[in-house]
């Protein structure tokens, strides 16, 4: 099968599933002959994967939210450059586990950062690049901090914020998808692997008319 590439994100809050389903979407997309370059935010490139570790490990309060966003769009930035845009340029589809939208979410939602000023870094930085399609993996709040505490020695630090921390986390989600109904798309994250996996792949298909 031959189409233009895309670039496919997958969101959401801690627990959601968002790795696993990526692995799987790329399965379904490798069946269907269609080239694909998985990676992940923080990180996805060597020198991103570095300020990862600034980022996910640590107290949750190591950073104040500006400095925590602009860290965030500097891995970005070197992402985009040396790992993204690059596959694409190959003729492969990007699968990514979080980007811009978890910043919106995370130090918007979630720190009180204002929205026009993430924005402002975000056209500094992306210059307009955007994913084809979002898909937010939504679920209760409890249920995903379950699922994110039952991984064994995984435990980040955003995990470690309170319980209104990730209940304004979703909403802020919720709230990208409302805004940018043409780019995003809700995918209920309370079933079981297989059953949001299909869902998935039924909005991809027909996004893309696959």
């Amino acid at each position: 099968m031959t189409t233009q590439p895309r670039f496919i994100t997958l969101e959401g809050g801690e627990g959601a599933g968002k790795s696993t389903q990526v692995r799987l979407l790329a399965d379904k997309l490798e069946a269907a002959k269609i080239a694909v370059l998985c990676t992940r935010e923080p990180g996805g490139s060597p020198g991103a994967e570095e300020i990862r570790r600034l980022l996910v490990e640590g107290a949750p309060g190591r950073w104040d939210a500006v400095s925590e966003m602009l860290l965030m769009f500097a891995a970005r930035a070197d992402h985009v450059a040396r790992t993204i845009r690059p596959a694409l340029d190959r003729g492969q589809w990007v699968l990514c586990d979080r980007f811009t939208d978890s910043t919106y979410a995370y130090q918007g939602a979630g720190r009180g950062l204002a929205a026009p000023r993430i924005a402002a870094i975000e056209q500094a930085v992306l210059d307009g690049f955007k994913p084809h399609l979002t898909l937010v993996l939504d679920l209760p709040v409890e249920v995903g901090l379950a699922r994110a505490h039952a991984r064994a020695g995984t435990e980040t630090r955003f995990e470690q914020f309170d319980t209104a921390f990730h209940t304004r986390l979703r909403d802020g989600f919720l709230a990208r998808v409302q805004a940018e109904p043409e780019r995003c798309a809700v995918i209920d994250a309370n079933g079981d692997i297989e059953t949001v996996a299909a869902h998935i792949w039924a909005e991809t298909r027909r996004r893309f008319g696959l």
